[in-house]
């Protein structure tokens, strides 16, 4: 399967507040509030205004958290990313 590329949603687009665990994420386009945890607004803060796919994204989280940008990580982020993708969150790019 290719390494699909996503884009995501435009900052000001959403608002997002941490609640302790768990963090609020309300997208002004849908009207709808998404209650997630991590590593879902990390990866969406890593994504910023620029298209990316698995690969790349696993380098930017490695490179801001100071991690091995690992091989196995990356079918992790591959689900993420369907997941924020069925939220509307991101979207292919």
């Amino acid at each position: 399967m290719a390494d699909r590329t996503y884009r995501a949603a435009p900052a000001d687009a959403l608002r997002v507040e941490p609640l302790g665990e768990l963090t609020a994420i309300f997208d002004r386009r849908s009207m709808q509030t998404h209650l997630v945890v991590s590593p879902m607004p990390e990866i969406l803060d890593a994504m910023g205004a620029d298209a990316c796919n698995v690969a790349g994204l696993a380098a930017r989280l490695a490179a801001a958290f100071d991690l091995d940008a690992t091989e196995d990580a990356q079918p992790i982020l591959a689900e993420r990313l369907r997941e924020l993708a069925a939220m509307g969150l991101v979207e292919r790019a």
